[in-house]
Order: structure tokens, then C-alpha cells, then sequence
């Protein structure tokens, strides 16, 4: 299919996603409530600094922390591992392939469309952030709301191609939901979704500026909150979309070789 027939089946495919997020509302929810982790890690570390400051972390800047960890966390969700297994096991791939366009954009546009829906959870807690915390919980600069929107966009992307490449993984084996477990568990522990990455020590902090799991969350997160100067956000960035690329060359190598070994079962 050509790019520009792409573009324009892509409003179609993101109304069916905002549809399907709508009509599936009570299952976003639950999605929403299984992603509260910051908000309970807010609790702990207010807690620990109201004694003493953590490292550069005051009581107020766990607040504005957590809360955008909370946010972000919600726009840069995605789930393509969990429907492509499944749609591998059932054969219902197979049906995909057979439109006119790459499973990959239906994927994305199905992910995309459930933002609105999480916009109606963000906005609040955006505002409970400033209302409580102050402003620096948002971008202060023009460059910074820049920085943050593309950064947010970035880590979508990335979590989205993550997904993607360990989806495609069930192409060879029996399933990989077990790899995206063990991805899952090193993003808690690397990302700064449950403790900054400027509290950990030095050595382990120079191996996680290079791993892609900080530039899914963290980086929002500290752009959000103005954790970063123009240089040292520019070149933070710009690690983020080398793994961007990277991700990108790795999922869609893994497709496109996968879709050769496919062969549908079932339903």
C-alpha cells in the first residue's frame, strides 16, 4: 500500500480506536487503576524526605515527580506485545494481512485512539500537580513544552516498538509474553517510573543513560518537571531517537522475517 493511501486510512483507523477505547471503557479503567504505582511511591518518598532531603529530592519535588511519572506513564502506554500473541495463537492475523494495509499502522492507530479516553485521567492530575506543587511541575519555557510534547512522543514510540519487535517474537516461538515480563521488570527498575534516575549511583546511573528503558519515562518526566537545561535536554533527546531508530530497524527486521515463517491456526 502506498504512503499516501496510508495517510488517508489512518483517520478511519484512528475513529475505530477511539471507538473500541470507548466501548471497551471498563477494561481502560482497570488499565488506568494497574498504573498507580507512582501515586504509591509519591506516598513513600514524601514520607522519607519530610526527615531529610533524598539527594536533590525535597518532599515537594517527589510530588511534582511522581505525579508526572503518573502522566506520562499514561500517554506513553502501549499493549501490541499482548495482541499480537494472541492474534498469532488464534490465526486472526491472518485476517489483518489480508487488508489493504500493514497490521503495524492498525496496531499503532488501535494504541493512539485510546488517548482521549486517558486524557480524561491527565488533565486532572496535570492540574492537581500545578494546583499542589507549583508551576515547575509543568514545562516554564517555550522550548521546554517543545522538548517535553517530542520527548512524550518518543517514548510512545518506543514502548509502542518495543511491544512491537517482542510481539513479533511469537512468529518463532510458542509465545513471548514471558520476554515482555522480563522487559517490564527491568523498565520498573531503569525507567524512573518508581524512584528517579539521579538517585541511583554514579556507575549504575552512567549504564542506565544508555539503556532505552529511561528515555520510555524518565526523560518525559524530568522535562515535564525542568530537571534539565536546553544543551543537556538536547542531547538527552537526542539518545532518546537513536533508540527511536534503533527500535524501529529491530522491529520491523523481526516483522518482515516473521511474516514469512507465519502460517494461521485456529479461528
Amino acid at each position: 500500500m502506498s504512503a499516501r493511501s496510508t495517510l488517508r486510512a489512518l483517520p478511519t483507523l484512528l475513529r475505530i480506536g477511539v471507538s473500541e477505547a470507548v466501548a471497551y471503557r471498563a477494561e481502560m479503567f482497570v488499565w488506568v487503576l494497574s498504573t498507580t504505582m507512582p501515586l504509591i511511591m509519591m506516598a513513600l518518598w514524601t514520607a522519607v524526605a519530610r526527615e531529610a532531603p533524598v539527594g536533590p529530592y525535597g518532599s515537594q519535588d517527589f510530588v511534582r515527580y511522581f505525579l508526572a511519572a503518573f502522566v506520562v506513564r499514561q500517554l506513553t502506554g502501549a499493549w501490541a506485545a499482548w495482541m499480537i500473541n494472541y492474534e498469532v495463537r488464534q490465526g486472526t492475523l491472518a485476517m489483518r494481512l489480508l487488508r489493504p494495509i500493514s497490521p503495524l499502522w492498525s496496531y499503532a492507530a488501535e494504541n493512539v485512539g485510546a488517548m482521549p479516553m486517558r486524557l480524561f485521567v491527565v488533565v486532572p492530575v496535570a492540574i492537581f500537580a500545578v494546583s499542589t506543587a507549583g508551576w515547575k511541575s509543568v514545562p516554564e519555557t517555550a522550548w521546554g513544552w517543545a522538548f517535553f510534547l517530542v520527548s512524550l512522543f518518543g517514548g510512545w514510540l518506543i514502548t509502542f516498538l518495543v511491544n512491537v519487535a517482542i510481539g513479533t517474537l511469537s512468529l518463532y516461538m510458542e509465545s513471548s509474553t514471558k520476554l515482555m515480563d522480563v522487559w517490564l521488570a527491568l523498565f520498573f527498575v531503569c525507567s524512573g517510573y518508581l524512584y528517579p534516575v539521579d538517585l541511583f549511583p554514579p556507575l549504575w546511573r552512567s549504564i542506565i543513560d544508555w539503556l532505552p528503558f529511561r528515555y520510555q519515562i524518565g526523560l518525559p518526566v524530568e522535562l515535564m518537571t525542568n530537571a534539565h537545561g536546553f544543551g543537556d535536554a538536547l542531547v538527552l533527546l537526542g539518545r532518546q531517537w537513536l533508540w527511536v531508530g534503533l527500535m524501529l530497524v529491530i522491529s520491523l527486521g523481526l516483522w518482515n522475517r516473521g511474516l514469512k515463517r507465519f502460517a494461521a491456526f485456529g479461528g
